[in-house]
């Protein structure tokens, strides 16, 4: 009985085989190897939920990228693909299988994001399908940009559903510091090139801007471990570390992340523990910048500060009242004049994602795709994620965690500053990284430490001997 079911299911593996070959054939090979990742990370995943978080930080800023697509948007950009998004699609799979066949584990842990998070997702959604509707979202990557939107939350609920206890917690954030560490070597080797220093995996044109929003994030959150610890080891591990993002962040020129830079000082002068003596070495830096900076700074970078009030003739400028701005500035500025224009046009909803000319400033653009509605909902998801944060750092009683609150808060003050020149928080180099810490650290007062094993049970006394 069992050899004619054998053989029946041997040939219709078989003829599936062949079925799935044939349909195949005509489909272009990136696209099957795309399809089979997904797969292996589905099924990996589905078995052991925490690989799922390793790889997600193993891959970020060290993924290549692919365009699917020759078409261009609105915004005259190509759609791009990079291997984290496919394996955040597999894992956001993963999950959904996960919980539908255990019963026990819920969809997504209860955090105080979770309602701001709801309200900005479904009004870049809404904005986006009333675009297609009025005619200024014209093709399908208008909701594959808000697809790859919603992604980074993927990251912050696979933290936060899938965290333990806090010793699994500082493995994850050890695993995302050495991947800064290899992504900042990496960048250094680029200098020598005289090339704005750009991530990994960038293509032909690189992304300097992102490189130094992320390494900006980064550095706040090792700066302030390095600030509150009291382990002599961990802190020179920070140190060390810090010294190594510094160089790459230097020679991005990103100047978007220079200004991101000073708030995030600030932000950890006002908030650490050890406040008189940030403030002190803070204030002596500040006093001493103006005749150390000029002859500490590489000339490139020096060169980038200085440009930025040195306009081009013949090239767009902007001026307020006598101070000039180079045309890379101006043009930004004059990107947000024509956002606050078009705004006007579409006041409530705006004119949908990729519905509007592309602009590298992430308020101007929110506003002019989402309306007031979408822009205060991203406005108030940035306050909860800053008043969650501040809540950590002030519930966390040992000095590891609260310094890990500490530098998540730092960094997002200084991310809030670098999306005045850049789309920081639609940037999945840089999203990636930061809902990772915003899930760490919005779990971390309820997670346990690991219990020390129960002591072994004393031997019965029996009359007066034990056995």
């Amino acid at each position: 009985m069992q050899s004619p079911r054998l053989l029946l299911l041997g040939l219709a593996l078989i003829g599936a085989a062949l079925l799935l070959a044939e349909s195949l054939a005509g489909v272009r090979s990136e696209y099957v190897l795309g399809v089979a990742f997904v797969v292996v990370v589905f099924v990996f995943v589905f078995v052991k939920t925490e690989a799922g978080l390793y790889l997600v930080l193993f891959s970020m800023l060290l993924s290549p990228e692919f365009a699917i697509s020759a078409s261009r948007l609105a915004e005259s950009r190509a759609v791009i693909i990079r291997l984290e998004d496919l394996l955040l699609v597999a894992i956001a799979l993963s999950w959904l299988a996960k919980t539908a066949v255990n019963k026990e584990l819920g969809l997504v842990a209860t955090t105080p994001l979770n309602r701001w998070i709801f309200l900005y997702s479904l009004a870049t959604f809404s904005a986006t399908l009333i675009g297609y509707l009025l005619g200024t979202v014209k093709t399908s990557a208008g909701f594959f940009y808000v697809i790859k939107y919603l992604e980074y939350f993927v990251v912050y609920y696979l933290t936060v559903n899938n965290l333990r206890d806090r010793p699994q917690a500082w493995r994850l954030v050890m695993t995302a510091f050495l991947t800064a560490a290899v992504v900042s070597l990496v960048g250094a080797a680029q200098i020598p090139s005289g090339q704005r220093v750009s991530a990994p995996f960038e293509g032909e044109i690189g992304e300097p801007n992102t490189l130094g929003g992320y390494l900006l994030f980064m550095s706040a959150v090792v700066a302030g471990l390095a600030l509150e610890t009291e382990r002599v080891r961990l802190r020179a591990l920070c140190l060390g570390l810090l010294a190594v993002m510094a160089v790459p962040f230097m020679f991005t020129l990103s100047r978007a992340s220079y200004l991101g830079a000073v708030p995030v000082m600030l932000t950890l002068t006002v908030l650490a523990r050890r406040r008189l003596l940030t403030a002190t070495v803070v204030g002596a830096l500040l006093l001493v910048s103006p005749l150390l900076l000029p002859a500490l700074l590489p000339p490139p970078v020096k060169q980038r500060i200085v440009s930025t009030f040195q306009p081009e003739r013949g090239q767009p400028t902007v001026r307020v009242g006598r101070v000039g701005f180079d045309p890379s500035t101006s043009e930004r500025l004059m990107a947000m004049q024509a956002a606050l224009d078009g705004w006007r046009q579409r006041p409530i909803l705006g004119h949908g994602v990729t519905g509007f000319r592309f602009m590298d400033a992430q308020y101007a653009r929110t506003l002019v795709e989402t309306g007031v509605v979408g822009f205060a909902a991203f406005l108030a998801l940035l306050w909860v994620v800053l008043r969650s944060g501040l809540a950590s750092y002030r519930q966390l009683s040992d000095p590891d965690g609260r310094g890990l609150a500490l530098g998540f808060v730092a960094g997002t003050v200084g991310l809030i500053f670098h999306a005045v020149g850049a789309n920081t928080f639609i940037i999945v180099r840089i999203m990636e990284p930061f809902w990772f810490f915003a899930g760490v650290v919005i779990a971390l007062p309820a997670l346990r430490e690991v219990e020390a094993p129960a002591p072994l049970a004393r031997p019965t006394p029996v009359l007066g001997y034990s056995v």
